[in-house]
C-alpha cells in the first residue's frame, strides 16, 4: 500500500484543524487555508483542492469572508484516518484500481484473492481504529503502538 502525497497532506491538514481546536464549542474559529499550508508545509494551491474534497465528504466545513476559513465538520473523535484518506483518494486498498472484492483469479493465482482481502482488512482495521483526536492527543491505540514498536517495522528489507 502506498500513501499518496494527497492523502498525507489531507491527514496533516485535518490534524492541524483538530489541534487548533477548530471543532468544538471552545474553538478558536475557522482556520485559513494559508495558515494550514504554512504550518504543515503543504503547497497552498494543492491544499485548496484537498480541502474542497474534504468539504464535499463532510469532514470539514468552510466559511467565506474575512473571518472565514476551515474547521472540522464534526468532532475529531468522530473522524478516522480512513475517512480522510477515502475522501481524497477513494478506496483504502485497491489492486489495479479495483477493490479486491471485485476481482477474480483463476488457476495458480486463485490464492491471491484472500491475500488481498486480508491485506485490506488489516489496513482498514488500523486506519478505521485511529481518530484525529487520538493523533492530536498523541494517544494512538495500543495495537497501533505495539506494531510501531516492533523493530522490524522500522526496517526496509
Amino acid at each position: 500500500m502506498r500513501i499518496s502525497a494527497r492523502a498525507d497532506y489531507a491527514v496533516r491538514a485535518v490534524l492541524e484543524l483538530a489541534v487548533r481546536g477548530a471543532d468544538g464549542p471552545a474553538a478558536d474559529g475557522p482556520v485559513k487555508a494559508e495558515t494550514i499550508a504554512t504550518a504543515q508545509d503543504i503547497p497552498h494551491k494543492f491544499l485548496e483542492g484537498i480541502l474542497g474534497d474534504l468539504r464535499r465528504a463532510g469532514i470539514v466545513d468552510s466559511r467565506r469572508g474575512g473571518g472565514g476559513g476551515y474547521r472540522l465538520a464534526r468532532a475529531a473523535t468522530a473522524i478516522t484516518v480512513a475517512d480522510v484518506i477515502r475522501a481524497v483518494d477513494g478506496p483504502i486498498v485497491s489492486v489495479r484500481g479495483e477493490r479486491p472484492t471485485g476481482l477474480t483469479y483463476t488457476g495458480s493465482a486463485e490464492p491471491l484473492l484472500p491475500l488481498w482481502i486480508a491485506l485490506r482488512a488489516n489496513v482498514r482495521k488500523i486506519l478505521e481504529g485511529v481518530t484525529l483526536a487520538d493523533i492530536a492527543a498523541d494517544e494512538l491505540p495500543d495495537p497501533v503502538r505495539r506494531l510501531a514498536a516492533e523493530p522490524a517495522a522500522w526496517e526496509n528489507p
